[in-house]
C-alpha cells in the first residue's frame, strides 16, 4: 500500500516484537528524489489508515536513503531488522 503513496519509491515492511499485540509493523521508505512535499511519518500513518485495516498499519516508519540487497537487487529484510 505504501508504494501507491506519490512520494514513495520503495518500501519493506518488518515485523518487530510489541508487548500488547506481540507482533507490529515497522515500515522503512525510501521516498522519491524529487518528491514535494516530502511525508513524514503522520503523513504516511494517515495515508495507511485511508486504505488498510488498523491493525495493519505500521506502528513505526523509517526513512532510508538507500537498502541493503542481494546481488539480484532483492531488498535484504534480515539486515533491516538489525537496522531500526
Amino acid at each position: 500500500m505504501l508504494r501507491k503513496h506519490p512520494a514513495v519509491n520503495e518500501s519493506a515492511v518488518i515485523g518487530v516484537p510489541d508487548e500488547r499485540m506481540g507482533t507490529v509493523g515497522r515500515a522503512f521508505v525510501l521516498l522519491l528524489h524529487n518528491a514535494e512535499p516530502k511525508p513524514d511519518a503522520a503523513a504516511l500513518d494517515a495515508f495507511c489508515r485511508g486504505h488498510l485495516a488498523g491493525f495493519k498499519v505500521p506502528r513505526e516508519f523509517v526513512f532510508v536513503e538507500d537498502f541493503p540487497r542481494n546481488a539480484t537487487g532483492k531488498i535484504l529484510k534480515t539486515e533491516l531488522r538489525t537496522e531500526g
